[in-house]
């Protein structure tokens, strides 16, 4: 990380908003199912709020300032660099952060198995040959 966003990373972590604080004390200390998160962490030349580095998972919390196209531009490159990125509004976070939390643990639980599970062909049914 060069010495520039090192620093911008400090000041972004010391500066949290409220959003930022309170979604931080809901997944700090791998307290989301064991999963580490980190705050402030840059992504080549842009800096994402949380990321759980692991399960590669960027959280973006957007004040009204957000939504244009610089921050499109922010997704599509974190994408392209193989994180997925998941989104909340700062109200979200601070006025629903169970809701935010859970929408987080669905991202990061495994995903279910897509094919139906092979019948075990030694165990026959009842009243069948």
């Amino acid at each position: 990380m060069a010495a520039e966003q090192l620093t911008k990373a400090r000041q972004l972590r010391s500066n949290a908003t409220p959003a930022e604080r309170k979604l931080w004390q809901a997944l700090r200390a791998s307290q989301l199912n064991g999963h580490k998160f980190s705050r402030q962490i840059a992504v080549g030349p842009y800096i994402a709020d949380l990321v759980c580095r692991k399960q590669r998972l960027v959280i973006e919390l957007d004040g009204s300032q957000h939504g244009g196209a610089a921050d499109l531009a922010r997704q599509h490159y974190i994408e392209a660099h193989g994180y997925r990125v998941l989104r909340f509004w700062n109200w979200q976070a601070v006025d629903h952060t169970e809701m935010v939390v859970a929408i987080i643990a669905e991202a990061l639980a495994p995903e279910a198995p897509t094919e139906a599970p092979t019948p075990d062909p030694s165990r026959k049914r009842e009243g069948r040959p």
